[in-house]
């Protein structure tokens, strides 16, 4: 049976180039957020053209450098450190209605660590300094839960569809 859309038979049926998600989303608020202390590790402002941002993308593949769009970012980038090479890195996209998009991402050799919390902890002080709802969008279980260690809480999910042509 064919779909029907203001009287109007629709065959076509879109192509599907890629799926993203489904990802939940989470906010904080001042009230909510859960920072988290630096410890041993020295968290470093820069900006977020910086070249080493790149070799981290690199070092954590394609994959995960995609779902945590560092070249996206619109605010400082905070990161983390080991031998002089940048392992872990957050910031944030400033999005309409004053949202602030995080994402973090952590070399492959340093995760496990608590780096995604301290290096998220300071991108959402950030955020809610200037005023801006932090968002947190995660499909992989250990984002999730970095998120809620920083007090988010789950309010909805996204899923993503690119259409091929």
């Amino acid at each position: 049976m064919d779909d029907v859309v203001d009287g109007v038979a629709v065959r076509e049926v879109l192509p599907v180039a890629r799926v993203l998600g489904p990802a939940a989303l989470a906010y904080v608020s001042p009230e909510a957020f859960r920072p988290v202390e630096a410890g041993a590790s020295t968290v470093e402002r820069l900006p977020a053209s910086h070249p080493e941002l790149r070799l981290l993308e690199r070092a954590a593949g394609r994959e995960d450098a995609s779902e945590a769009a560092l070249d996206e970012i619109t605010s400082p980038v905070f990161v983390v450190r080991e031998h002089g090479q940048v392992v872990a890195a957050a910031g944030y996209r400033a999005w309409p209605s004053r949202t602030a998009h995080i994402g973090v991402l952590t070399a492959p050799g340093a995760r496990g660590r608590g780096l995604a919390r301290v290096t998220g902890s300071a991108t959402v002080a950030h955020a809610l300094a200037a005023g801006l709802l932090p968002q947190w969008r995660a499909r992989p279980p250990a984002s999730r839960r970095v998120a809620a260690v920083l007090g988010f809480e789950e309010l909805g999910s996204q899923l993503s569809v690119d259409i091929a042509g």
